[in-house]
């Protein structure tokens, strides 16, 4: 094989930084030894992924997972960093004089907040391949907000949870995680709203949402539609369009936070061959989470981010948005004002995005709107939250 090679930057503030990238088949055997220095100015313990192209780089689509050395997390700073993949385990019997090898880094903790910057978009199917509840594509302008890095894990929900409880919240479902660093699941949209609030009286915030239009009693029990108080600076869920600029991640016009393709090295998904632009080499649940019964989640941040730095926007669990779902909200006028937050309601449903591990390709889509009674918890579907700035 012949190999070119890529050093990604991570999209975050202080980020890691890969460079000096080399990479070289081993003579007579089928191993590719690969090496890149990281820097990082403020952390210890970094979180490295590999990614492996047969295409000069227009797709990293190769199924490579067979990595030892320095991938993975608790990945430490320094020069001629060496990892080597075991090509013979993957992609046996191939062989391609257009490989590329694509080394990311990002900090190792995936439960932080990233800064979406203010700024316009267009929302929407801009390739024409969606549902009518897609179109128009149309400009938004969304304020600055912070968003959750990746999904709210498990070990978060029930921490945050316990001391709710204590002192006075209660919820509907307890939750469920495959594991403490997986996503926290089978909530429903009313637990997903009392919990963000919950979370932000323990950080000493004040909370997003009341059970009256005068914001005076925070929403903590019950099945409520409830008031926003927007200007709070607690948490709270997406609104739609903030969701889907986020997913985007500064890049207009693509069908996934990355670009046009998908593939099971770059998100947790069923794959199938329904849809021209799932690439995927394996088919089906992702092979190596789909292990130990279902749900088949991943951990979060175990693939690489989009260019905010956000981790999960496509696949592992749907994600709550507050929005009501309207199938025809996009012709309303409405959907292009300033720092829009959907229609009025009370309507049946409200908004899921992302798609999940037991969802396709079509799903994972940036454009793609998903909806379910609030009242519902699903082994597919989980949250994260914003805060406003």
């Amino acid at each position: 094989m012949a190999f070119a090679l890529v050093g990604c930057v991570a999209a975050q503030a202080a980020a890691p930084v890969v460079s000096n990238v080399r990479a070289s088949q081993r003579a007579g055997v089928k191993d590719v030894d690969i090496f890149y220095d990281l820097t990082d100015p403020d952390s210890t313990s970094l979180t490295v992924w590999i990614l492996v192209s047969s295409d000069a780089g227009a797709t990293f689509n190769v199924p490579a997972s067979s990595f030892t050395g320095a991938a993975g997390g608790g990945v430490s700073p320094g020069a001629n960093k060496s990892v080597v993949w075991h090509a013979g385990a993957d992609w046996d019997g191939q062989f391609s004089s257009q490989c590329r090898v694509r080394v990311i880094a990002h900090d190792a903790d995936p439960q932080g907040l990233v800064t979406i910057p203010a700024g316009a978009f267009l929302m929407g199917d801009t390739l024409s391949e969606g549902t009518p509840g897609e179109i128009p594509v149309h400009s938004v302008s969304v304020g600055a907000f912070q968003m959750d890095r990746a999904d709210v894990t498990y070990r978060l929900w029930s921490n945050v949870r316990q001391w709710a409880i204590s002192v006075g919240y209660s919820f509907d479902n307890a939750g469920l995680g495959k594991a403490p660093d997986h996503p926290v699941q089978t909530v429903n949209w009313f637990d997903a709203v009392k919990w963000c609030n919950a979370r932000s009286q323990n950080e000493g915030l004040t909370p997003a949402y009341y059970t009256e239009a005068g914001l005076v009693n925070v929403y903590k029990t019950g099945q409520w539609a409830p008031s926003v108080k927007w200007s709070a600076n607690g948490y709270r869920l997406p609104t739609e369009a903030e969701w889907e600029k986020a997913a985007r991640g500064g890049l207009p016009g693509k069908r996934f936070p990355w670009g046009g393709t998908i593939t099971h090295n770059q998100a947790n998904y069923s794959s199938s061959t329904a849809s021209a632009y799932d690439t995927s080499l394996t088919r089906g649940y992702n092979p190596t989470y789909a292990v130990g019964g279902m749900p088949y989640t991943s951990p979060v941040a175990s693939f690489p981010s989009n260019g905010y730095g956000l981790f999960d926007m496509a696949g592992n669990v749907w994600q709550w948005c507050w929005d009501w779902y309207d199938g025809t909200w996009y012709s309303n006028a409405g959907a292009t004002q300033d720092n829009t937050r959907g229609p009025a309601g009370p309507m049946s449903y409200r908004v899921l995005r992302g798609g999940s591990w037991d969802g396709n390709a079509y799903d994972a889509r940036c454009a793609n709107r998903g909806l379910y009674t609030p009242a519902l918890a699903l082994d597919y579907v989980g949250f994260r939250c914003v805060r406003g700035l």
